[in-house]
């Protein structure tokens, strides 16, 4: 599988995991294994293993074989594989841009950008989903019609830890059962992954993009997703949680007018190629009209003038999120 840069480079991906996903989504056999390794109970188990100090001999090999740098984390001795998966960065080495106005990336990981239709629904390759389906809740899902759905799909390699991508309120955090099937593109193609996995959403009514869902989605040996927080007043680059072992999801659910996403992501996700992003880093504007043919969005509400400060965003955006963003209303 090839990503893209935000310096319009091609690089490639794990191939020796994508022939094993293939061989495993893509044959009978390997779709029997499947409905015995997506079970949480499975996860489960694997999960203790990967806590227990029998796993400390595989962080050795995993690193070489993904070249991680391991002078980028704090240096601590890891007493299971679970402790170096989610070991914590060095300080300032993912710097959050502060514009205001900028969206930033909640993750590292490789960002779709997909228009969702005013009657709720988007496309993730072949695959249709609803946003109803995705939240299971079809109240809370018209508030996105129209709007815009942000997929930050992380793989093994990544810095497994997110944070918020505004400063606000957030709500308590709402959990949806399901399986754990592996995130990875093979899969989508087989089952619709997004509304079987287990996953875990909250609100946030921000100050600068309206109330933006944030969902965590679970994967493959991927059984615990790690919340800090459930009701609180948080910080725009405030550390939300992390990932315990495997690839996983984080979705930006934004409503119709409250982000323009990059060109660059927009033209990447047109041509079905996922953008490689840093947590921190700006990926869209505030405001911008909900149908602007940059982000190839039809329908929707919108309510956002195009007025723009130099660096490219709506500067009434601001003035809106006081308004909207952080008041005393119920989520």
């Amino acid at each position: 599988m090839r990503y893209r840069t935000r310096d319009g480079r091609t690089v490639c991906g794990n191939e020796g995991q994508e022939r094993f996903l293939a061989l495993l989504y893509g044959t009978a056999v390997g779709r029997a294994a499947v409905k015995v390794l997506v079970n949480p109970a499975v996860s489960r188990v694997g999960g203790a293993f990967l806590d227990s100090p029998l796993s400390r001999w595989m962080v050795k090999p995993f690193v070489k074989r993904n070249r991680i740098d391991l002078t980028q984390y704090q240096e601590e001795a890891y007493d299971s594989y679970n402790a170096f998966f989610t070991r914590t960065m060095r300080e300032g080495l993912r710097p959050v841009d502060e514009e205001p106005l900028h969206l930033i990336s909640p993750c590292d990981g490789k960002l779709t950008a997909y228009p969702i239709t005013a009657e709720g629904s988007f496309c993730i390759k072949q695959t249709r989903y609803t946003v109803k389906e995705l939240l299971r809740s079809e109240r809370l899902a018209g508030r996105y019609y129209g709007g815009t759905a942000l997929v930050f799909r992380l793989t093994v390699d990544d810095y497994h830890h997110y944070c918020y991508v505004d400063q606000g309120e957030k709500s308590r955090n709402y959990r949806i059962p399901g399986v754990l099937h592996t995130v990875n593109p093979i899969a989508n193609d087989v089952y619709p992954i997004y509304k079987e996995n287990a996953r875990e959403y909250s609100l946030l009514r921000s100050r600068n993009f309206r109330t933006v869902l944030m969902m965590e989605v679970g994967a493959l040996m991927v059984g615990r997703i790690v919340n800090r927080q459930e009701e609180a007043l948080v910080r725009r680059g405030e550390e939300k949680g992390f990932f315990a072992f495997g690839g996983s999801t984080v979705v930006l659910l934004m409503e119709p007018g409250a982000v323009r996403v990059d060109e660059d992501i927009w033209r990447n996700s047109r041509a079905g190629v996922e953008t490689v992003v840093r947590m921190g880093e700006k990926v869209g504007c505030a405001g911008g009209r909900s149908g602007a043919s940059g982000n190839g969005v039809s329908g929707g509400r919108s309510g956002v003038s195009e007025s723009r400060t130099p660096g490219g965003c709506g500067e009434n955006v601001r003035e809106e999120g006081e308004q909207n963003g952080l008041s005393g209303s119920s989520f």
